[in-house]
């Protein structure tokens, strides 16, 4: 007979690493499809802790070459966009439609390109050649011209934000032509033309929400402009630069919606807007509003950012509606069928921040920990039963105090570790110290990057300790353990394969939240299978 060790089938339940990480560690490679799925639910075109920008788009580059599926890169930009809520990815798999499938490109260009940032990032990446071209061809071209023409004037107003590229580059390259008399003159005031060059359409013509915001620059007390504000329905920060005093930006204050408010607390707390007690109410009032929240599904991953960015001198009160807002966010976050193990990755590497590192001032102070913290304190709220265990080469004992605010939960869970990583550690204390405890599964949230303990049979750490937790766990009674990696960062493996049993998904959105309830609960969709459900 043969050797045994060498050729038992137990061999079967571990399998074999097919690759190596980032990190040096022993990994298990995505298939394509997977990987650019990953990649485009977390890829931001920033300097990561193992990969720089060029790395990312050379890698976005290889993986589109290698998935010959026009159909799949159509919903995956708008599973990007939709569900991830990226801004940069979405846009260069749209610019890769343009030259592979116009057709599909049409369909689901409003869908990605749903604001004026998106249409002025996709036109940057187009006049790139980064993705096979350097203009406008006259597919894209009558797209944009579509979305110009049917924008709303509130819509066109906020693309008007920003530069490199301007709107005004973007309506001189794509040359609309005008569907009637008011939008005629809006282009022409878009692109600082003379009016005597809109003809036929005049001044007359701009649409009212212009008028108003030319009137409103052009006023000469503030208490004008304060009067103009309140009838005055665009964005906050086409008026901000004008803005005469405090006056004025209480005006813009009350006409903020929630998410604006949620956003600009420092910059409101810049122009003494706080010193009003009655708007340090509204502000707080509208942050904490359970039904808007409810009816939003917002979930707390917005309110940690802003708690994380809010200056410690803006009002207490406000400081504590972002926690109750945080707290009412948590009834958004879907039940579990059963308590879980939540693995929290605190290594070194999860100090990254989660977009990647930006030019100075631009960087987000959100890092992958912080992410991950808020992921793991979110599911203990709506499941106390489960059992959160930070870890980077070893184990830490997460002391939480119930009465805790879910962001105090996360900011207390982000402190621990900064070491290596060792994946398998929740899994291992899960065999040994809470070997008594029936689980519904294990989830580990991490950027993948093991590299310190190697599995047996030539796997991973984590698939070794997975076996265990599988036999222990049937032993106690849970017939069909499920185990969920989520990954935060844009790299090309994991450290558990695809399986039955096993759900390898990337990003770091709210959308996170109901896809691993669905696999818990025995649904049996794949990360790429929740991207090919998308209706194009």
């Amino acid at each position: 007979m043969a050797n045994k060790t060498l050729f038992s089938n137990r061999q079967n339940q571990y399998p074999r690493a097919d690759s190596r990480n980032e990190a040096g560690g022993r990994a298990y490679k995505f298939e394509p499809k997977h990987a650019l799925a990953q990649l485009a639910a977390t890829g931001t075109f920033n300097n990561v802790f193992y990969a720089g920008a060029q790395t990312q788009l050379d890698t976005l580059r290889t993986l589109i070459d290698q998935v010959d599926d026009d159909r799949y890169l159509a919903q995956l930009a708008v599973y990007a966009r939709e569900r991830a809520c990226m801004k940069d990815m979405p846009a260069a798999l749209l610019a890769t439609l343009s030259t592979r499938d116009t057709e599909l490109m049409h369909r689901v260009f409003d869908r990605v390109v749903d604001n004026g940032r998106v249409l002025r990032t996709l036109f940057q990446m187009i006049r790139s050649g980064q993705f096979g071209r350097t203009g406008l061809s006259s597919s894209l071209q009558r797209a944009f011209q579509r979305w110009l023409n049917e924008a709303s004037v509130g819509r066109l107003l906020s693309a008007s934000i920003g530069h490199d590229p301007s709107l005004r580059d973007v309506l001189r390259l794509a040359r609309p032509t005008p569907v009637d008399n008011e939008r005629r003159a809006l282009f022409g005031w878009l692109t600082d033309k003379e009016p005597a060059k809109w003809a036929p359409a005049t001044a007359a013509d701009l649409p009212r929400q212009v008028r108003q915001l030319i009137a409103y620059r052009q006023a000469e007390t503030d208490q004008a402009q304060a009067e103009i504000v309140e009838n005055l329905s665009v964005r906050w920060d086409l008026l901000a630069d004008a803005a005469k005093s405090p006056l004025v930006w209480k005006a813009l204050a009350r006409q903020m919606g929630p998410q604006a408010l949620r956003m600009n607390l420092n910059t409101l707390l810049r122009h003494d807007v706080f010193q009003d007690a009655a708007l340090v109410d509204y502000v707080a009032d509208r942050l904490a509003d359970a039904e808007a929240i409810r009816q939003s599904r917002q979930f707390p991953y917005q309110f940690l950012a802003a708690y994380l960015n809010v200056s410690a001198e803006v009002p207490r009160k406000i400081q504590t509606a972002l926690h109750q807002a945080a707290e009412l966010a948590c009834g958004n976050v879907p039940e579990l069928p059963g308590p879980v193990v939540i693995g929290l990755d605190t290594s070194g590497s999860m100090q990254c921040p989660v977009t990647g590192w930006q030019r100075r001032g631009a960087t987000s102070r959100m890092t992958c920990v912080d992410a991950a913290a808020l992921f793991a304190a979110a599911v203990l709220r709506r499941n106390p039963d489960s059992v959160v265990i930070p870890f980077d080469t070893r184990p830490y004992q997460a002391r939480l105090d119930p009465a805790d605010s879910i962001l105090s939960l996360s900011a207390r869970l982000a402190k621990y570790g900064g070491g290596g990583t060792d994946c398998s550690i929740p899994l291992n204390v899960a065999n040994t110290k809470l070997s008594k405890r029936a689980f519904a599964g294990c989830v580990l949230v991490s950027d993948n990057e093991s590299w310190v303990r190697q599995g047996r049979y030539g796997s991973t750490g984590v698939m070794t300790e997975w076996q265990r937790f599988i036999e222990n766990q049937r032993r106690l009674g849970v017939k069909d353990p499920k185990l969920v990696c989520i990954d935060i960062q844009p790299y090309g493996s994991s450290q558990a394969p695809e399986r039955d049993d096993i759900l390898n998904m990337g990003g770091f959105s709210d959308a996170v939240f109901n896809v691993v309830a669905s696999f818990l609960g025995n649904d049996a969709g794949r990360f790429v299978a929740e991207v090919e459900s998308i209706e194009i």
